[in-house]
This record gives structure tokens, sequence and C-alpha cells, in this order.
């Protein structure tokens, strides 16, 4: 299906899981992430495969950078066939300690970075009449979860780009993909200290990927037992949604916990 990929989030987790497996299905995979020691090692890790990986260090938050590398990419190894932005963060962060900075970071990885993105490969991709775009979102943008209002609104905000994006750029022979994981065990996830439901591994993660690559549909999406139960969630009336889901506020982010007084009707026993 696809020669060249250029893979955007690359260095560990999920990007990293993916681009092995296209690698290992024989492409070219032009790997970017800030950290260069990491795209090496996924150079190497790759070096036996049927494909290839091509490191591209880039940090996405630049949107300059991310214009030049794609030029350099196009100069050397031609326009990709398509382009997973997959970068992403995450910080949680309890109501009562509400920080504009926390956004403000998430929102410049989670979204601007996509953005950048976006601006670099769509001009290309229309003018050619061909492409496929792959944005990596999450099941945390169906619904707002406690603790989590920065990362659960950038991948809201992500999910409406695409379904966006998917129509209009369809006129043009370029295919836009939205993927919404549940929990895959990542550096991110690696942080959690809840249960987490259905944890995937990052190559099972990756194979999910590759496979809805290889088709055409809007949303690859996984796992799905976990997937369909979010959706579930997201269609509730609102006061049966705030009911389950205030049982999921960790102790941490509770009144006595974050040192401040109940609110107005929610005095506690």
């Amino acid at each position: 299906m696809t020669d060249v990929i250029w893979i955007v989030g690359a260095g560990r987790g999920i990007g990293r899981a993916l681009a092995l497996a296209w690698a290992e299905a024989g492409a070219t995979v032009i790997a970017s992430a800030r950290d260069a020691d990491d795209l090496n090692a996924l150079r190497d890790a790759a070096a036996a495969m049927t494909g290839r990986v091509v490191p591209v260090p880039l940090d996405v938050t630049d949107r300059a950078a991310t214009a030049r590398a794609l030029a350099e990419i196009e100069a050397a190894e031609g326009l990709p066939d398509a382009v997973v932005l997959n970068a992403g963060t995450h910080q949680s962060m309890p109501a009562a300690r509400f920080d504009a900075a926390v956004f403000d970071r998430l929102f410049a990885v989670n979204v601007g970075g996509v953005v950048n993105g976006l601006e670099a490969v769509v001009p290309r991709f229309v003018a050619r009449r061909r492409g496929r775009v792959v944005v990596v979102a999450s099941v945390a943008g169906y619904v707002g979860l406690p603790t989590a209002a920065a990362y659960s609104g950038s991948k809201a905000a992500l999910i409406a780009l695409c379904e966006s994006l998917r129509p209009d750029l369809a006129q043009f022979g370029v295919t836009v993909q939205v993927v919404n994981p549940g929990f895959v065990r990542t550096p991110l996830t690696d942080r959690n200290t809840f249960p987490m439901p259905f944890l995937m591994e990052p190559e099972a993660a990756a194979a999910r990927i590759v496979r809805g690559m290889r088709g055409t549909g809007f949303e690859i999406t996984f796992p799905r037992r976990f997937t369909w139960l979010m959706k579930a969630l997201a269609m509730l009336p609102y006061p049966v949604l705030f009911a389950l889901t205030r049982r999921t506020i960790p102790d941490e982010a509770k009144p006595a916990a974050v040192g401040v007084g109940d609110g107005p009707g929610e005095g506690r026993p």
C-alpha cells in the first residue's frame, strides 16, 4: 500500500512500534522525534528488516522546522505516501489545581504539533491529488475525564479536526484517518497509578494501525470492547455520565487531598 511513510512521534511507544511494523513490511520509514538517540536506536533495530528507518530529528512544536523537515525528506526520498502525526504528551491536572501552563504544554504538542504537520503536508498532497494523513488521538477525546481536562480537550480537538478535514480532502484524493487507542503500554501510561482495563502492548496497537492504514475507514480504534464502552459512555445523559465519571476521580484529586474546602452542596459525610 505504501512505500514511504513519515511517522512523527516515532521515538517511543506506539510510534516506535508502528515504525518497526512498517519497516518489517518493506516500507521506507522516515522517523521523527525530538530525541536523536531514540531515533538512532530505532534505525538500528530495523537494520535487518526488509524496509528501513531514516531518522529525522524534529520538535513538532516548531512550525518552521516541521516545514524544513518535510522539504528535506521530499528531496531525499520523495514526497511520502502517508504521514502519521503521532507526537503527543499527557499531564494529569486536578481541577482544584487548575493550571493554564498545563494546557499550553499539552495543546502545543498534541494539537499544535499536528497542525504544524498538516500545514506542511496537506498542500503537497492536494497538489499531487494523493496522500494519506493519519492522526493519533485517543478514546479520551470521546468524553471529558476527571483530572484530564487538558488531555481530553486536546484529543477531542483532534477528532473534530479530522472529522472536518476528511470529506474536504477526499475531493483531492487525500485520505484522512484518526486513530483512537485505549490504554497502550507506553512511557506515558507507565506513569499511571490507576487500573488500565484492556491494556495493550505497543506491538499489538501497531498491528491494528497498519491494518487500518491498508484500508480506507475513517476511525482506527482499539481494543474494541473498551472503545465501545467509551462510546456508550459518551452517549449517556449528562447526569448519568457525571455520576459515573465522578467515581474515577483519584484520591489525590479529592478535597481533603488538594487542601480545599467543600464546594456548594458538596458536603462530605
